[in-house]
């Protein structure tokens, strides 16, 4: 049996070792190496012959959304399993758009796991039905998988100021209208976009 090798990165290590031991289950050719921050992913990347790697959304030197277009570009033929704990219906589109080949909650049960893993094994990528059903809405409605095209020009010009760190008083300043506007429109922003802060609009402008 071809030998695969996995790349699990999570700042948790029971999470690690509960995967280690799925893995493990499965009776695979396989060897294991870890990461527990963006900066150890990006490094075992380079200097490890990883084919899957298996890696949470969050850890706390970031948001692992932002290295995977880097990850393809180191290694363009690796495939990156998304698992975590984070909404899947309001994120997988974010990771699969981005280079991801499969998305996965946490708290799927063990044998789902498992069948995700083996799944990236045979086919290069797993697609819950979640997923699935939402890659179907988006083709359906294209601003679904691109939620800035539901913003208007001054929607969208007052977003990438603030993903620039501008405040409400510089943006007004910038664009010649009142402080109580930029309010408004922040609010309407992060209202049609379903966010509550600066770091998920920043995710979402860079991801898309």
């Amino acid at each position: 049996m071809e030998k695969t090798n996995f790349l699990l990165a999570d700042d948790h290590s029971l999470i690690r070792q509960a995967i280690t031991f799925l893995i493990e289950d499965l009776e695979l050719n396989s060897e294991i190496t870890y990461a527990i921050n963006l900066s150890q992913v990006i490094e075992k990347i380079e200097s490890s012959p990883i084919d899957i790697a298996i890696i949470d959304a969050h850890f706390p030197d970031g948001n692992s959304l932002s290295i995977i277009p880097e990850i393809k570009k180191i290694k363009p033929n690796i495939k990156i399993l998304i698992l975590t704990g984070i909404d899947e219906k309001a994120n997988a589109l974010k990771f699969i758009n981005a280079g991801a080949n499969g998305f996965l909650s946490k708290m799927s049960d063990e044998e789902v796991i498992e069948n995700a893993i083996s799944k990236m094994i045979s086919d290069g990528e797993y697609l819950s039905p979640t997923t699935q059903a939402l890659l179907l809405d988006s083709l359906r409605n294209p601003s679904f998988s691109n939620p800035l095209q539901q913003l208007t020009e001054r929607e969208l010009e007052i977003a990438k100021l603030y993903v620039k760190g501008l405040g409400n008083l510089e943006i007004a300043n910038k664009l010649d209208i009142k402080q109580n506007t930029v309010s408004t429109l922040k609010k309407r922003i992060f209202d049609k976009l379903n966010i509550d802060n600066i770091v998920e609009l920043i995710e979402i402008i860079k991801s898309n």
